[in-house]
């Protein structure tokens, strides 16, 4: 007859991927990075808007800014 008491939590190690920057295998310091440099590109990316999500919608200067948003 089977054991049906508490079992030890299986632990699955993480999958490898490479930075997403340059192709290299990524450090757990600076993960999902391979290095500071790398992430820090990333992250100017992000601070110049180079990522964007694609919408349909088109941007309109003279609507109002939804709730809560900047204003000028």
């Amino acid at each position: 007859m089977a054991e049906t008491g508490p079992k030890e939590p299986t632990v699955v190690p993480l999958k490898r991927h490479p930075c997403p920057m340059c192709g290299r295998p990524a450090v757990a310091r600076f993960r999902p990075f391979c290095s500071r440099r790398c992430a820090d590109l990333d992250l100017g990316h992000w601070l110049n808007e180079d990522y964007r999500v694609p919408s349909d919608e088109e941007f309109d200067p003279e609507e109002e800014p939804p709730e809560g948003g900047e204003e000028a």
